[in-house]
C-alpha cells in the first residue's frame, strides 16, 4: 500500500494536471455514483490526509464537493494527454476526470465516494494527525498521546494504526524504528523517547516526498537501512537483518530489523 509521501506525490501530480481547470467530462465507474455527472465543475485542488485523497470540486452554482479516493493495495491515479492511450485496462478504471488539457484515470481504487466538502471530517476525522500536514504543536501533542496511550501494545502495530498517526506504512515503520534503535515488535513502553521517534518519522516522510523515494541512509546505492533487506548484513554493524509480521490479527504486515542495533 502506498505510504503518505507517495500519496502526496499522487495528489501533486493530479494538481499539476487538474487544479484550476473545468471538467469537460467525468465517469464514476462505481455503482453508487454511476449516474453522477461532474462535467462543468472546476477542480480546486487535491488534498491529502495520510493515505486518503480529497479532490475538491466546485460545481457551477452548487455545493462544493469532495471526491474521496483511497488507493488501498492496488490502486493508482494516472494522468495522460486527452485522447492518449490509457496506461491500463478500461475494466480497471474506477474514475475518469477530463479537462481540455489532461485526463486523469483512477485504476483499481479501493474506495470512491462523493460528499460535500464541508463533511470531509466524516471520512478523515477519525484519523490521527497527518505527518505531512501542517503539524502544529497540537498535532504533535495529539500524536504523542495516541502513541503512548497503550504502553503494552506492540510498537509496529501502533505506528501502522492510522488513527494514531496518519501516513506511515511498512517502509517508514521499519526505517524509523531502526534509526530510533527500537525493535518494532517490542511494546511502545520500550521506546526511550517517543516524541523523538515521531519527529524522525515526520522528517523521513518529508525527505521521501522531496527525493521521490526512501533515502534514509543518504546513499542512493543502498537507500534504506533495513526495509526488505532480510538475510543481508546490517549496513551499520553487519549483523544479519531479520523480518517478521506486525499488525492486528488478520492484517499483519512484514517489518524488518537488525537484532543487534534494535535489541528486543
Amino acid at each position: 500500500m502506498p505510504e503518505g509521501d507517495a500519496v502526496r506525490r499522487t495528489a501533486d501530480r493530479l494538481d499539476r494536471a487538474l487544479a484550476g481547470q473545468v471538467l469537460t467530462g467525468s465517469d464514476l465507474r462505481v455503482p453508487q455514483l454511476a449516474t453522477t455527472v461532474l462535467t462543468g465543475a472546476s477542480v480546486e485542488r487535491t488534498a491529502t490526509h495520510g493515505k486518503h485523497l480529497l479532490t475538491r470540486l466546485l460545481p457551477p452554482g452548487g455545493t462544493p464537493l469532495t471526491l474521496h479516493t483511497h488507493l488501498k493495495m492496488e490502486g493508482s491515479w494516472r494522468v495522460i494527454a486527452p485522447g492518449a492511450r490509457w496506461p491500463g485496462p478500461a475494466a480497471d478504471a474506477r474514475v475518469v476526470l477530463r479537462t481540455e488539457r489532461a485526463e486523469a484515470i483512477g485504476f483499481l481504487l479501493g474506495l470512491v465516494e462523493l460528499l460535500p466538502t464541508a463533511d470531509e471530517q466524516s471520512v478523515v476525522g477519525h484519523l490521527g494527525p497527518d505527518l505531512l500536514g501542517p503539524w502544529t504543536a497540537d498535532d504533535e501533542a495529539t500524536a504523542l498521546a495516541r502513541l503512548t496511550a497503550a504502553p503494552d501494545r506492540v510498537l509496529g502495530s501502533t505506528l501502522l494504526d492510522q488513527t494514531v498517526v496518519a501516513g506511515l506504512g511498512t517502509i517508514w515503520l521499519s526505517e524509523v524504528c531502526f534509526v530510533q534503535g527500537a525493535h518494532p515488535r517490542s511494546p511502545v513502553a520500550s521506546v526511550r523517547d517517543p516524541l523523538r521517534l515521531l519527529r524522525r518519522a515526520r522528517q523521513m516522510l518529508r525527505s521521501g516526498l522531496e527525493h521521490g523515494q526512501p533515502l534514509t541512509t543518504g546513499d542512493r546505492r543502498n537507500p534504506v537501512w533495513v526495509y526488505r533487506r532480510q538475510r543481508q548484513p546490517c549496513l551499520r554493524c553487519r549483523t544479519t537483518i531479520e523480518a517478521g509480521p506486525v499488525g492486528e490479527a488478520g492484517r499483519e504486515r512484514t517489518t524488518y530489523w537488525c537484532p543487534r542495533c534494535q535489541p528486543a
